[in-house]
């Protein structure tokens, strides 16, 4: 039997931003209104709450992911296999290593994980790629990004999807950058197609 490439049953979605951004950003935000009367939840990671700039290591961030999800299920009264789950950059990345189970842990369920922007690499060293989770990633995932984008050529990105274990769905934006900048409405069309939510007139 194939594997659906979309998501199945989602009750909700839970956002993260950027490393050097909050869940008010602009973005997320006009992504989380696109996507009503569906729940979407933006969260913020603990160095954010506590005033800090610099992100903490990533058992730390991925914790944060575990325990926002637990919060957002007992709010909707669901199952982490019923939300996706994800969000910008680092954000994005988080919700992936969660789900395949990274660093240690077990895999935490999602019906699918939204990446805006994967931050493939550090700018400037295409040598420290960010894959080795990716194969672990075993359900459906959005990955959207710049064709510009100093994280990741989308050859480079190719060549990475290539090893996510899930159905890979993966949209190229000529002429954005990392921040896809000015992108919010093609990006809201872009996930609530692949939410298989009606298109918004």
């Amino acid at each position: 039997m194939a594997r659906r490439r979309r998501p199945a049953q989602v009750h909700g979605v839970v956002l993260f931003p950027g490393a050097g951004t909050a869940s008010d950003h602009p973005s997320l935000v006009a992504l989380a209104d696109a996507l009503d009367p569906l729940p979407v939840f933006r969260r913020d990671f603990p160095y954010r709450l506590a005033g800090r700039k610099a992100p903490d290591r990533a058992p730390v961030l991925v914790a944060a992911v575990r325990d926002a999800v637990a919060e957002v299920c007992a709010e909707l009264g669901t199952s982490p296999e019923h939300l996706v789950l994800g969000g910008r950059s680092m954000g994005g990345r988080m919700c992936t290593m969660a789900v395949a189970g990274r660093p240690d842990g077990d895999p935490l369920p999602a019906a699918g994980v939204l990446l805006l922007g994967y931050p493939l690499h550090p700018p400037a060293k295409p040598e420290n790629l960010r894959t080795e989770h990716l194969p672990d990633v075993n359900v459906p995932a959005l990955f959207v990004s710049g064709d510009r984008d100093p994280f990741g050529t989308p050859d480079e990105l190719a060549a990475a999807l290539s090893l996510v274990g899930g159905p890979v769905t993966s949209v190229t934006v000529p002429g954005a950058r990392h921040e896809l900048k000015g992108c919010d409405e093609l990006v809201a069309r872009t996930v609530r197609k692949w939410l298989s939510l009606p298109a918004t007139r």
